[in-house]
């Protein structure tokens, strides 16, 4: 037999196997989605980013809420009727302000039932959005975050504290300028989150959560449990997550590695018994 021809099959199978997987994968996706959808009578949408980075021939690459995202979400929330629930599963590390407000302020004008799921968590960004939902459904061991914003690599309420303790003559153009962009930011995400908060409470305490969210109380990777946002005055619903959730969630695998970081046996163990079959 020619070697040659083994070549270019073996070739020719490694392209199309990868292939037909993907494919395979996008079918079982759409229809856990659209079991859902039938089951609650909803429109579902997923933002989910299971792979928070990759590294691309050595160059780190970060995966969040872009302005390409908040474009598919508002394209799929207009093709919703206003009378049909809208379900959005969240898992993110977060993302552009822009994109996150856009996909937030369509989902608080959409005139039906608006619920968010988080699985797993979903941070910055993606705890605006959760804002703007009528109905937050968390796993108990999921977790939102604060929304404070960022400039560059700096959190905005740590570069206004900083600009605070020391005396002006000491302080840089460029800082200050820093710091005047830093109290814009503050104080826009803060107006975004009152106007988030006041189809569920008041305005008093929309404005208190507002602070508390916004202004770097916490470090912005703090996370925020069901427990302290019940404590908070913004009570999720913990722990009634829908099974096709996390079926759906496993159909986004991290990439492979050469040594997986977490193994285990995939079985509901509930005593020796009933695992050994006696």
């Amino acid at each position: 037999m020619d070697f040659s021809i083994l070549i270019w099959a073996f070739f020719i199978i490694s392209t199309v196997i990868p292939v037909f997987q993907k494919k395979m994968v996008e079918s079982a996706r759409l229809n856990i989605m659209r079991s859902l959808e039938k089951k609650r009578g909803s429109r579902l949408i997923t933002l989910i980013h299971r792979q928070e980075s990759i590294n691309f021939l050595g160059v780190a690459l970060s995966r969040y809420i872009t302005i390409e995202d908040s474009e598919q979400v508002l394209r799929a929330i207009r093709l919703t009727p206003d009378d049909m629930p809208i379900d959005i599963i969240l898992h993110t590390p977060g993302g552009l302000v822009l994109a996150s407000e856009q996909i937030a302020r369509a989902l608080l004008r959409h005139k039906a039932k608006v619920t968010v799921f988080v699985p797993h968590y979903a941070m910055s960004g993606g705890s605006l959005i959760a804002l703007a939902a009528d109905e937050v459904v968390m796993d108990p061991n999921a977790v939102l975050g604060p929304v404070d914003p960022q400039i560059g690599k700096w959190a905005a309420s740590s570069v206004l504290r900083g600009l605070k303790e020391k005396d002006r003559k000491d302080i840089d153009d460029e800082t200050i300028m820093l710091a005047d962009m830093a109290e814009k930011a503050v104080k826009q995400v803060k107006q975004t989150v009152v106007d988030l908060l006041m189809q569920r409470v008041d305005e008093t305490k929309a404005h208190e959560l507002a602070d508390k969210l916004a202004s770097g109380y916490w470090t912005h990777d703090y996370p925020l449990t069901c427990e302290q946002l019940t404590d908070l005055g913004f009570p999720p619903i913990c722990g009634d997550m829908p099974t096709e959730i996390y079926r759906l969630m496993d159909l986004y695998p991290q990439p492979q590695q050469t040594r997986p970081s977490v193994q285990y046996v995939p079985i509901p163990y509930r005593g020796d018994k009933e695992v050994n079959g006696k």
